[in-house]
């Protein structure tokens, strides 16, 4: 007949525990049996022996064992002495073994039944021997009248008599065991009882499927997975969220706190409440975060998706900027258009030479900074970003001015410097740039001494551009004409969020720092040579190849 085996972890585990418990019971049973027994033993030999020397250093039997019958004078004396001492017989015999008292009178004047040649020999000696009475542990004494040895003492228990006693305190002791079986079956009960909850009554297979799924699923996950516990430190996480975040495998264990993140990131993995796509800035990445709070009658702990926002900020960013690329080709076009219907009236008026002059100047004005741009910056992606942001400019009425120390040959920048950070820096200054000069020219007052204008017009808003590669650094500047940062912000502007320009702006600058971060580069804050504000990029140029 096959045992039926508890199908869920918990039952395993409770039939295991009641086995072991019910085992660890019997066996201290029986050893607490066996010791029991030996402790009889020994104390029934202690006993005896006490009792038979009692008896032979007794002057009355002393004398008794003069006379020519003692039988009468000792039988009285060794029954008293018997009941009185607990044993079951004492005999006082001769030293040949003939028996002058029994608790069983018929057995007087017989032999005893036992040994006594140790005792004749001047010993005590104790034995197990069966008798009359049965199997007994007994002690032998001499009974001396000066140097000779005129009697024998025997005193014993039986064996029978030891059992009694030790199956008196053994149902005691089963007694015990079985409240301690007892006590440890509820107590093992109420425990797996908890277990069973919190396995949700699978057994170890499942468990252990259970396991390899959740390993293989967090792995699978290619976006960062991350659980906190209740003292919001990390419990678990994928290689996503190792990645996205730079934890080590030393992480677990540790609170989110001691991890070193961005202030505004950390606090929304600390938050209570759960947060839904909210964009937030490492050092070197753009991520989307979510949480979700795990409860269950209480906090248990957090559940964070990270998700990796950088190249889709960064193709964003790009697209922003063609775009506005493509509004200020529109617009140019429409001034083009403007313009030949100019040049096409004043030849119909017969001023062909004006309206040659006056088409030549334009082209000349348009052409200056293509020339200069395509001369000075071979890199095809920064060019064709210097152009469009320079066209964009022109709509607004900013001048973006090219430096003339400003030389980037093609090649020169390495593989290790993405096009795409490089739009993503300069882009994002020339566009904070243009900003401020458009905002201070149109703020102007017309206060010379405000402006330093001496002909009372507002200065022209324009924005200058440093592109060089020059060693094993690239530098990039843009300086613009606008009212310039506080000293004391200098720090804050390239904090997510900062802006003067109110509430959900603020994050050029940030992905600014971000992509010089990654590029192992420096921006500095300081004032330009217009009055306004004037960023300079330094980034190393690891793998430069030096221009032919």
């Amino acid at each position: 007949m096959r045992i039926p085996v508890p199908r869920s972890l918990a039952g395993q585990l409770f039939a295991m525990q009641v086995v072991l418990v019910a085992a660890i019971v019997a066996g201290c049973a029986l050893f607490a049996y066996f010791t029991d027994l030996s402790q009889a033993e020994e104390t029934a030999r202690r006993q005896s022996r006490a009792t038979a020397a009692a008896a032979a250093h007794s002057p009355s039997v002393i004398e008794a064992a003069r006379s020519e019958d003692p039988s009468p004078r000792l039988q009285p004396y060794a029954e008293a002495l018997r009941k009185a001492a607990g044993v079951d017989f004492v005999v006082i015999m001769a030293p040949d073994g003939t028996r002058w008292t029994h608790p069983e009178p018929g057995q007087i004047g017989r032999t005893y039944l036992g040994h006594t040649g140790p005792a004749l020999r001047g010993e005590v000696y104790s034995e197990t021997y069966v008798g009359v009475l049965g199997s007994s542990v007994r002690t032998v004494v001499p009974v001396y009248d000066g140097k000779k040895i005129t009697a024998l003492v025997s005193s014993g228990i039986t064996i029978q008599e030891i059992t009694q006693q030790v199956r008196k305190q053994l149902t005691a002791l089963l007694g015990v065991a079985g409240a301690a079986l007892a006590l440890g079956g509820i107590g093992t009960y109420v425990i797996n009882a908890r277990l069973r909850r919190h396995t949700h009554g699978m057994n170890t297979a499942e468990l252990s499927h259970m396991h390899d799924y959740h390993q293989a699923a967090l792995h699978a996950v290619r976006e960062g997975l991350m659980m906190l516990d209740g003292q919001r430190r990390i419990a678990l996480f994928n290689d996503g969220a190792r990645e996205l975040l730079g934890l080590d495998d030393g992480a677990v264990g540790r609170p989110v706190a001691e991890l070193g993140l961005p202030a505004p990131l950390m606090g929304a993995l600390l938050a209570s409440e759960p947060r839904v796509d909210e964009v937030h800035l490492t050092a070197d990445r753009v991520i989307v975060v979510n949480t979700s709070p795990v409860v269950g009658g209480e906090q248990r702990g957090t559940v964070v998706t990270l998700r990796d926002h950088t190249e889709l900020q960064a193709l964003s960013g790009e697209l922003d900027s063609e775009r506005g690329f493509t509004q200020a080709l529109r617009s140019q076009a429409h001034e083009a258009a403007n313009r030949l219907h100019t040049v096409v009236s004043l030849i119909e008026l017969g001023r062909a030479d004006e309206a040659v002059d006056f088409a030549t100047a334009e082209l000349e004005l348009a052409q200056v900074l293509t020339d200069r741009v395509v001369g000075a910056v071979g890199e095809p992606v920064l060019a064709a970003l210097l152009l469009g942001k320079a066209a964009q400019a022109n709509e607004r009425g900013v001048e973006l001015v090219l430096t003339e120390d400003s030389r980037i040959d093609d090649g020169v920048l390495p593989p290790s410097l993405p096009a795409r950070d490089l739009v993503t820096i300069l882009g994002n200054l020339i566009d904070n740039a243009v900003d401020a000069a458009s905002e201070a020219a149109s703020g102007w007052g017309g206060d010379p001494l405000e402006t330093g204008s001496v002909s009372g017009r507002p200065p022209r808003a324009r924005v200058t551009v440093t592109a060089r590669a020059d060693h094993d650094e690239l530098l990039l500047g843009v300086a613009d004409s606008g009212t310039g940062i506080d000293p004391a912000d200098a720090q804050e502007v390239f904090r997510r969020g900062w802006s003067t320009h109110g509430a959900g702006r603020g994050l050029g600058l940030a992905l600014v720092q971000q992509a010089v971060h990654r590029s192992r580069g420096a921006v500095v804050l300081a004032q330009g040579p217009d009055g306004g504000a004037e960023f300079t990029v330094r980034l190393p140029l690891h793998t430069a190849v030096v221009p032919g």
